[in-house]
């Protein structure tokens, strides 16, 4: 699998921009560029997810998906990596940082990627449409139900309030449908920039109508607002579109001038140790940074991660993290069909009569 600069690129941002959602400065009534956490709150973390569909478009063949024994392969590095990405999810949870880790359910959408290695493009996005529809309502109707049961980590993957499987799954099935395109034509960039600027543009405008004209009924807002972590059909779609068009804008801007971009490349290569990291330091300087941000130790945290994984990228190449899923991943992979012994010569049947 060759790497594609821009895709690194938009997962970088996608890092960075969780990072400013947890310990960046300004609150929903700050004027920008003060509110510009809450402008990255959800997206980034959807832009993630979408990019996580789109690395498991790579790893099975890309616009060419791969068949038989490849495939066979590509779905056990997917698995393993999607149960190491868990494993280290619940270990970064037990930290007790005050933040929604979104690594325990990026691994549950990963690994269910992992039948559809063979979709078409067009009924993934078929997939994502109904998704999008359907899992909102879903996520209402059984969120209170499964909260009652026992084992309420396992159903926050499935219903939780910040990144519902059954809402989620979306954003991986578009990631894939992309994947399987030629990224690296221009015409496809372009259409992507176009198709995300419409979504965006479309679901935040109907959501602003429909929030104002349901305003009396809560429920009915609930599954058409854009509201971060919301998780309704409307902000699916936006948070898709704008997914869509950064994406489209870093493929761009890394081919026209990669030098200035290959520290968000770099990022981006490390986004799994860059995530983790991000969370160990808050663990380690106390729930003040994300209780009580401000703009000094939130430029610290941008400033360090980026030269960071910058100066890592360039010595080492892949991160801790990352070379620890590789190093499994091929592990699984290693397979090869049997050699099966000569078949025996079929016996002349013989006559009964």
């Amino acid at each position: 699998m060759q790497r594609i600069t821009g895709v690194d690129v938009a997962r970088g941002l996608a890092v960075l921009g969780m990072l400013t959602a947890h310990v960046g400065p300004g609150g929903p009534e700050d004027p920008w560029p003060w509110s510009l956490a809450q402008v990255v709150d959800g997206r980034s973390a959807a832009l993630f997810v979408l990019l996580s569909g789109i690395s498991v478009a790579l790893i099975s063949g890309g616009s060419t998906p791969v068949s038989g024994v490849r495939r066979v392969q590509a779905r056990a590095k997917i698995l393993v990596r999607a149960f190491a990405v868990l494993a280290i999810g619940v270990v970064v949870i037990l930290l007790g940082t005050p933040i929604a880790v979104i690594l325990p359910t990026y691994a549950v959408l990963f690994a269910c990627a992992t039948p559809l290695l063979g979709a078409s493009p067009r009924r993934l996005l078929g997939g994502a449409v109904a998704v999008a529809a359907f899992g909102p309502l879903l996520h209402l109707a059984l969120q209170p139900v499964l909260a009652r049961l026992p084992g309420r980590e396992l159903t926050d993957l499935l219903v939780g309030d910040y990144y519902p499987a059954v809402v989620w799954f979306a954003y991986v099935l578009v990631g894939l449908a992309v994947g399987r395109t030629d990224l690296r034509d221009r015409r496809v960039r372009l259409r992507l920039l176009g198709a995300g600027v419409a979504l965006a543009v479309v679901a935040h405008a109907a959501s602003a109508l429909l929030t104002r004209t349901l305003a009396g009924d809560p429920t009915l807002v609930a599954l058409v607002t854009t509201e971060p972590h919301s998780s309704s059909g409307l902000e699916v779609v936006a948070n898709t579109g704008v997914g869509l068009a950064v994406l489209a804008l870093c493929l761009l801007v890394a081919d026209a001038v990669p030098a200035l971009v290959a520290p968000l490349a770099a990022t981006g290569a490390l986004a799994l140790t860059a995530y983790t990291a991000q969370l160990v330091a808050i663990a380690a300087l106390g729930d003040a940074v994300v209780w009580q941000p401000d703009a000094g130790t939130w430029l610290a945290f941008l400033a360090v991660t980026v030269l960071a994984c910058w100066l890592w990228r360039a010595a080492f190449g892949r991160g801790p993290l990352e070379r620890l899923l590789h190093t499994l991943a091929a592990r699984a992979a290693d397979v090869s069909p049997d050699e099966l012994p000569p078949r025996d010569p079929v016996p002349a049947a013989r006559d009964l009569r």
